[in-house]
This record gives structure tokens, C-alpha cells and sequence, in this order.
């Protein structure tokens, strides 16, 4: 498995894939005369008595167990209510800040838009696997690219290749603390668009909140400036200021065409996540690539703003985890190796839910939760509609015979 590139080359990388009823009875006396027989008043009392403690004592009984239960069930209601008012309440100041407008109708100095949005631009370090050395150990690469603080909780966007394949993120703030690293993890991610969201692992206070603009207002020579950590963290935090050259820019990417913003504003390696900013002070694009070369010089290239806002919403929710390394088996392979058109398994992670459920390298997934799949774009979708914890069923090809088996998605 390829782990991170440094180069900022738009490789992306095949990955690992990465839901008491208490009731009471009243009862009636009834007292009844008749004309030739006489009851006895002291028994009639006597059993009267009687009857009444033990009614009593079984009210008394029945609302201590209904206080009971319902005070346990008070409890939990007003955790699960809180817990779902936490999760909106995120999501909202998430919802508003990306919807929000900007307060600023005179366009900014460069150094006011550092001062403003630069504490919201963090440096994010990577460590992967890279080797394996001749002794079986294996051997890290570190990576550092850029982020955008977008949420007080924590939320930071940034690309997928700056992540992809690392073992372990840290971030770190450009508040005139930059020694201190920060633990984070993949929330998720988008690898077609080459954009993920990670989340501090600390409850700490960020330095600043960035606001998102609207890249479809942009104009050929409007100002820009980027933001981000070129060449590592010795440049933290770097500004560099340059115009829109073009907008809507067409560009090809392992065969698929993204429109990107094109800018003369200096993005380097180490740049990518990092901020694209326009004159009011509100991101309106993530910085990507460059295109390099001792002929070429400033002709960079940042994801539309207004590409990613749509996105945000799902790439909140956690991914799924089901622990495989695959490949997508087409008609073409299928038909020059013998292997049925689907899924093709080629590593299962130790103790995930793929080994727990009996998925074993060599295997052709066909169906996933009773659909059937022939990429791994397609089981990701059906995936992602499921929540933690729920069953799925999966139909696979192994040895040529159809298998069934049951898998329990983890996060």
C-alpha cells in the first residue's frame, strides 16, 4: 500500500476502506342492601379495613416502582436529548459559519487578512509507513501540509493526500506556539475531490475560526492570498499574495477532469489544506498543487470553495470502518486473470470487523447489505448510509462458490 507523498502530486492512493409499561387497576366497592338480609356492621368494617390497607399498600408500591422507573428513564432521555443537542449544536455552528456573511464590505490590507484569518490556517504533520528495512522493521516518513480550522470543536479541512496513509496526525497552531503538536484523527474524507476533515483529539481552545466565502463571485484578477506551511514547519504560516488568474479551470486527474481556481499567489509543497483567501478576508478556495518545472512559474491551483460546502455535512459523519484492502476488478481483468467482476480482497486488517465477520484475502465481494457492487466508490456509498454498530450482509466469491457472510460495521 502506497503511503503519504510529500510532492503535493495529486497520486491519489487506494486505501484501507476506509448504526416499560406499568399499569394500574382501579378498583370499585360497591355496597349492596337488600331487604331480607342484614350484614354484619363489625365484619363489614373488618373487611372494609382490610381492603383498604391493602389498596393502599399497593398504591404505595406501584408509585414507588413507576417513581423508579421513571426517574431512570427521565435520566437516560435527558442524556440521549443532551448528547443530540451537543451533535446539533456543532453541526449548526458548522451550518453557520459556512452560510454566514461577512461583516466586511471594504476589502482588507494583506496584513490585516494574515492578522484575521492566519490563526485559522494550522500546520498538519503526518507520520506513515513507508518501508519495511531488511530486518522486517518498519520504517516512518513524516509529511506536513496545511489545514483550516472551519469549527470552535475542533474541525479542520484540509486535502486528502496531506492524510492519506498516515498513521498518525498532529496539528499544529500558527499562534506564536508552533512547537506544540496537537493529536488529531481522520473523520473523513473524499478522496475523488482530494479533500478530508480531521478533529482534534484534545478539548482545547482554537486560535481562530475561518469564514467561508462564495468562489462562484470570483473575477479574473480579484486579489488573492495564500496561507498554509510551504516546505515544513520552519515556514509555518507563511502569507503570499498574488491575483485569480483563472477561474473554473479545467484539469485531469487519473483520468477524471476537476475544476480548480488557478492563481499566481505562490503555493509550494506543503502549501496543500491550506487557505485560499480573497479580499474580504473569507476562504474561497483550498489550496492543491502546483504545476512545477524550470520553464513554469506561479500556476497554482485550488478546489473551489463552493465545491466542498456541499460536502461538509457528510464528511462530519465518522467513516465506517470495514478493515480490507481492495482493488476494483472490471470486465477487462476479469477476463485476462479469471476473477469474477466485483471487489477483489487483497488484504484483511487483523481484528477488524472484515476478519471478525470471516472475509479473507483472495475473495470477490459482489453484494454489499443485498446490492450489487463492482467498485469501491459504490460500496462506500452504501456504507456511509449506515451508522455504527449496525449488521450488514455481504455476498462474496471465493474458490468460484457463492458465500454469505455478516458484517458489523465499526467506526
Amino acid at each position: 500500500m502506497s503511503m503519504f507523498n510529500n510532492n503535493d502530486d495529486f497520486n491519489k492512493e487506494r486505501k484501507f476502506i476506509e448504526g416499560e409499561i406499568i399499569e394500574t387497576n382501579s378498583i370499585q366497592n360497591e355496597y349492596i342492601k337488600t331487604d331480607s338480609t342484614t350484614i354484619s356492621k363489625n365484619n363489614k368494617r373488618k373487611g372494609f379495613g382490610k381492603r383498604i390497607m391493602s389498596y393502599v399498600l399497593v398504591g404505595l408500591l406501584c408509585a414507588s416502582l413507576g417513581g423508579t422507573v421513571s426517574t431512570i428513564a427521565t435520566i437516560k432521555y435527558l442524556n440521549k436529548t443532551s448528547s443530540q443537542e451537543k451533535t446539533s449544536q456543532s453541526e449548526n455552528n458548522i451550518n453557520n459559519n459556512i452560510s454566514k456573511t461577512s461583516s466586511n464590505t471594504v476589502p482588507l490590507s494583506v496584513a490585516n487578512i494574515a492578522k484575521q484569518v492566519g490563526p485559522a490556517v494550522v500546520g498538519v504533520s503526518t507520520k506513515s509507513i513507508k518501508s519495511v528495512d531488511r530486518f522486517g522493521f518498519p520504517e516512518q516518513q513524516e509529511g506536513m501540509g496545511s489545514g483550516i480550522i472551519f469549527n470552535e470543536d475542533g474541525y479542520i479541512l484540509t486535502n486528502y493526500h496531506v492524510v492519506a496513509g498516515a498513521r498518525q496526525i498532529n496539528v499544529i497552531f500558527n499562534d506564536g506556539n508552533s512547537g506544540k503538536e496537537i493529536p488529531a484523527k481522520l473523520v473523513n474524507y473524499n478522496a475523488e475531490m482530494d479533500i478530508a476533515v480531521i478533529k482534534l483529539t484534545q478539548k482545547v481552545k482554537v486560535p481562530a475560526v475561518a469564514e467561508f466565502g462564495d468562489s462562484d463571485s470570483l473575477q479574473v484578477g480579484d486579489a488573492a492570498i495564500a496561507i498554509g506551511n510551504p516546505l515544513g514547519k520552519e515556514f509555518l504560516g507563511t502569507v503570499t499574495s498574488g491575483v485569480i488568474s483563472a477561474v473554473n479551470r479545467e484539469i485531469a486527474i487519473d483520468g477524471q477532469k476537476h475544476k480548480y481556481i488557478q492563481t499566481d499567489a505562490a503555493i509550494n509543497p506543503g502549501n496543500s489544506g491550506g487557505a485560499l483567501v480573497n479580499a474580504y478576508g473569507q476562504v474561497i478556495g483550498v489550496n492543491s498543487a502546483k504545476i512545477g518545472g524550470s520553464q513554469v512559474e506561479g500556476i497554482g491551483f485550488a478546489i473551489p470553495i463552493n465545491a466542498i460546502k456541499p460536502e461538509i455535512e457528510g464528511l462530519l459523519k465518522p467513516i465506517l470502518k470495514i478493515g480490507i484492502g481492495v482493488r476494483d476488478i472490471d470486465e477487462k481483468i476479469s477476463k485476462r486473470y479469471d476473477i469474477p467482476v466485483g471487489i477483489y480482497v487483497q488484504q484483511v486488517e487483523e481484528f477488524s470487523p472484515a476478519e471478525k465477520a470471516g472475509l479473507m484475502p483472495g475473495d470477490v465481494i459482489t453484494k454489499f447489505d443485498g446490492k450489487k457492487v463492482k467498485t469501491v466508490k459504490e460500496l462506500n456509498e452504501l456504507k456511509q448510509k449506515h451508522n455504527v454498530n449496525d449488521t450488514v450482509s455481504i455476498e462474496i466469491i471465493r474458490d468460484g462458490k457463492k458465500k454469505a457472510l455478516s458484517l458489523k460495521l465499526a467506526e
